[in-house]
C-alpha cells in the first residue's frame, strides 16, 4: 500500500476530486494549510501598509491506496491538478506498513479497499 500526499491550489480542488472520483477513488483526506515554495508569497497593501504574505493557502490530499494504482492516482493528481503556472503544487508517495480499519478490525488492503 501506498500513502499519498498531494498540495494542491485550493481552486483545483473540485477538479482534482472529480478526476479520482472517475477512476474509482471513494475516499480521501482533505486539509486546509499554508505554505510555500520557489513561490515564495508575495507582497499586499491594507490600509495604506504594505505587508508580505508569507504562507499561501493551499489544500493538503490524503490518500492510500493498493500499490496497483498508485500510479495512476499520481498521474490523474498531476493532471487534474496543474494549472501550468509556479505554486501548482507537489506529491509525495510513502510506503504503508499497515491499515486497519476500525470499525470492521479488516486490516491491510482490505481495510482501504472500498466496501
Amino acid at each position: 500500500m501506498k500513502k499519498i500526499e498531494a498540495i494542491i491550489k485550493p481552486f483545483r480542488l473540485d477538479d482534482v476530486k472529480e478526476a479520482l472520483s472517475k477512476i474509482g477513488i471513494q475516499g480521501m483526506t482533505i486539509t486546509e494549510v499554508k505554505g510555500f515554495g520557489r513561490q515564495k508569497g508575495h507582497t499586499e497593501i491594507y490600509r495604506g501598509s504594505e505587508y508580505t504574505v508569507d504562507f499561501l493557502p493551499k489544500i493538503k490530499l490524503e490518500l492510500v491506496v493498493n500499490d496497483d494504482i498508485a500510479g495512476t492516482v499520481v498521474d490523474t493528481i498531476v493532471e487534474s491538478a496543474a494549472t501550468g503556472k509556479i505554486g501548482d503544487g507537489k506529491v509525495f508517495v510513502f510506503p504503508v506498513e499497515e491499515a486497519i480499519r476500525i470499525r470492521t478490525k479488516e486490516s491491510g488492503e482490505e481495510a482501504v479497499n472500498a466496501e
